[in-house]
């Protein structure tokens, strides 16, 4: 059996009570798939190793079906089976380590001195939340600032939640300064972390963010939910950035990378500002983000949600399937209609094989992967077959492998799928947050 913490693929975008139903509302724009001329970024951080966490956005987003210039790049790496993508930040002057998640909008650490508590809310000693350091202290840093009266609150799909205090403070990320920016302090968690990150960098819409007003936890709701800035968001009102987008470079691993226990460096890079800095062809689109509608009638963005065209595998006839599609790097996988995802297994040589128990295809460890594309805004965006076969290590230590296109759900007007790491592996998407649109650029082969 695959330990549970790796089969949780790194799902990790929550659901606000604000969010709680909403709808698919089609965008009338069109795509673009005239060559798009982006500067390079004056902030660029490195992102550092992946590193496997327990699965929490593919029940979350369940619970919401039915409802030219210079720049500043950060890098990203890896760690323990290169499963999620960690980058460098500072608070108040102190460095951590964090997920870097376009599937979600909030940026919060563990706070210094805060309870751990097991998925059944018993409580169980800190070291067992897992995570990088022993936590944010506000009284250390000489620019935080209390938010009184209110609380940070996220709860996830499979029963982790966190909880917490709220204040602002300077946060930098690839050299990206924002002066007051709201944060969440966790002092109680619900967490299986990974022994490396301490919090989480949200750079999703404000319709996803976690503060509520008063300090009662067990009385947050739509009612009283405090909508506010992301990161990004804050740059750009703070104009600390000149244009108004950001960029995802993710690099795969090695097979030996991804079943090792280290820190992998230098898997990609998180770009403000401008492209990320990576090699790109002539083949990109820029398409509309896609809104929705909450029940109470109101509408707006909240995922990086983009419609698909058609799923392109052998045998497929370039079929199309209703319901929209979250670019999204904090999960690891393709998450496609069910149908899809059927099809398209059963193409492996040797075929997957689907384990219901797991809820997971499971395929040969040296089996040939079929062609996979995906057709967003008419421009057909292969996935390297190299990304299609993913190993992990079971109970015992053996390595095991699963598909990188799994199951998402039937496909339905309303339902919400993703395309993971898996995709984002061979493209850079940049995100403008001004226009709410999304340019994607074919990576050259690497």
């Amino acid at each position: 059996m695959v330990q549970k913490a790796l089969l949780s693929l790194l799902v990790l975008a929550v659901y606000s009570a604000y969010a709680a139903e909403i709808r698919h509302v089609r965008s009338s724009r069109a795509p673009s798939s005239s060559p798009v001329e982006l500067p390079a970024a004056p902030f660029v951080v490195s992102l550092t190793d992946k590193v496997p966490r327990s699965s929490a956005k593919k029940q979350a987003l369940r619970e919401l079906r039915g409802r030219a210039s210079s720049s500043q790049t950060a890098t990203i790496a890896g760690s323990d089976d290169d499963e999620e993508y960690l980058t460098s930040i500072t608070v108040g002057g102190h460095n951590f380590t964090a997920i870097v998640d376009t599937g979600s909008s909030d940026t919060w650490l563990a706070q210094v001195g805060f309870s751990c508590f097991s998925l059944d809310s018993t409580p169980i000693p800190a070291a067992d939340c897992f995570f990088g350091s022993a936590g944010f202290d506000p009284s250390t840093s000489k620019s935080f600032v209390s938010f009184p009266d209110t609380n940070f609150n996220i709860s996830y799909g499979d029963g982790e939640f966190l909880t917490g205090a709220v204040g602002f403070d300077t946060v930098t990320i690839g050299g990206l300064t924002v002066t007051h920016q709201e944060i969440g302090l966790v002092t109680h968690a619900a967490w299986e972390g990974d022994t490396v990150s301490s919090g989480l960098i949200g750079l999703a819409y404000p319709g996803l963010t976690s503060v509520y007003n008063g300090s009662n936890p067990d009385l947050d709701g739509a009612n009283n939910s405090l909508l506010y800035n992301p990161f990004f968001f804050s740059a750009v009102q703070e104009k600390a950035v000149k244009e108004p987008f950001f960029s995802v470079a993710l690099n795969r691993g090695s097979f030996a990378e991804e079943t090792n226990s280290t820190l992998d460096p230098n898997l990609g890079f998180l770009a403000f500002g401008g492209i990320a800095p990576v090699e790109v062809t002539k083949t990109s689109v820029t398409v509309p983000v896609q809104g929705f509608e909450t029940t109470s009638g109101t509408s707006g963005f909240f995922f990086y949600a983009v419609d698909v065209d058609s799923w392109v595998f052998p045998g497929s006839n370039k079929r199309h399937t209703a319901g929209s599609v979250i670019l999204d790097t904090g999960t690891t996988l393709n998450y496609v209609p069910t149908q899809i995802a059927a099809e398209f297994n059963s193409k492996f040589k040797p075929p997957a094989t689907f384990d219901e128990d797991e809820d997971t295809y499971f395929v040969d460890c040296d089996a040939t992967a079929p062609a996979f594309s995906a057709t967003i805004g008419g421009v057909e965006f292969t996935v390297d077959p190299k990304d299609q076969i993913l190993p992990f290590l079971d109970d015992t230590g053996n390595v095991v492998c699963i598909s990188g296109t799994q199951d998402g759900g039937p496909a339905e007007a309303d339902n919400i799928f993703i395309l993971g790491d898996t995709f984002l592996h061979n493209v850079v998407a940049t995100f403008n947050i001004a226009e709410n649109n999304i340019t994607i650029s074919e990576r050259v082969a690497y």
